[in-house]
């Protein structure tokens, strides 16, 4: 048994597939195949339960996967620890993102980061703000960049606020607010919009806005994409709240008209400082470095908060 075993086994339970674990490992399918195969005759027991379309661990599997997880962190650690002592960055980066973050240009910060530190990779999840925090806390994830409704922050995790903005209203051009210099909740009552999944942070902020307003809404339309919820919009099927950066950004035909009554979201980075990894540190003071410069130009009100950490 090697350590080159134990990764190969773990980013097949990762990724559910030998093909695309053997993508990530930069091997060929049948070398990990192998390694895989004789890691089991060595152990005694079939790790991995393989069909025509699927892969899933064994209770074999799953009971040795524990301690291959911690074997590779500890391995990485480990290298880590060496490197940092020459000044060196090494290891992979875990970042999370919502589709939606626009309080920093995610590919820019990725950019920044692999200039200062070219020896680090970078993995990148997209998931919604619950899943990604969630992922911190396991340790699943470095840093993950969040959108969370005003008063609601990142639990049991550390965090900083980067940036805070009001929702407005995507319409399509020919909508009848198109145009409006602002329209309030209570000027949306009767409309059909598109929104977010129920139950997700993304939709909370405009389900407690609406609810606090006495408004009951209809939403027919449910997308977890930023991009297909414009894309309905555009077609005048429905209308949508949204960060005004992400409409601004979109490839579709899409008004924003203010909401002067809207709800604010505001985005977090947010981390588990237990025990920082050395890429973690590092990718901080990128996104430390673009806040900073942004917040100065904008001017003091739209500074980013202090760090904290959840309770």
């Amino acid at each position: 048994m090697d350590l080159q075993q134990l990764r190969y086994v773990v980013e097949v339970a990762s990724s559910a597939s030998f093909t695309r674990a053997a993508e990530r490992c930069f091997v060929t399918q049948s070398a990990l195949s192998h390694q895989i195969a004789a890691l089991e005759r060595e152990l005694g027991q079939r790790l991995f339960v393989r069909s025509s379309r699927s892969v899933r661990t064994t209770e074999a599997g799953e009971a040795f996967l524990v301690h291959a997880n911690r074997a590779v962190r500890a391995a990485d650690d480990a290298r880590e620890a060496a490197a940092a002592t020459a000044g060196r960055v090494v290891g992979t980066l875990h970042l999370g993102v919502i589709p939606t973050v626009s309080a920093v240009s995610v590919p820019e910060a990725i950019a920044r980061f692999r200039a200062g530190h070219p020896d680090a990779a970078v993995e990148l999840t997209v998931g919604n703000s619950d899943t990604l925090v969630e992922a911190v806390r396991r340790g699943d994830i470095d840093v993950a960049l969040l959108g969370l409704r005003e008063g609601a922050e990142p639990r049991s995790v550390a965090f900083r606020a980067l940036a805070r903005e009001r929702l407005v209203v995507a319409a399509s051009p020919a909508h009848r607010i198109s145009g409006h210099v602002g329209v309030s909740l209570a000027d949306l009552a009767d409309e059909v919009f598109a929104d977010f999944p129920a139950g997700t942070s993304g939709r909370a902020q405009a389900d407690a806005a609406f609810a606090a307003a006495g408004i009951t809404r209809d939403v027919p339309f449910q997308a977890d994409s930023s991009e297909l919820i414009l894309g309905l919009v555009s077609q005048g099927l429905a209308i949508s709240l949204l960060a005004p950066g992400v409409i601004a950004t979109s490839s579709f035909d899409v008004a924003a008209v203010d909401l002067v009554d809207g709800p604010v979201r505001v985005q977090y980075v947010a981390w588990d400082d237990r025990a920082p990894r050395n890429v973690t540190s590092a990718f901080l003071r990128v996104v430390e470095s673009m806040t900073s410069r942004r917040n100065d130009e904008a001017g003091p009100e739209e500074s980013s908060g202090p760090a904290h950490s959840g309770i």
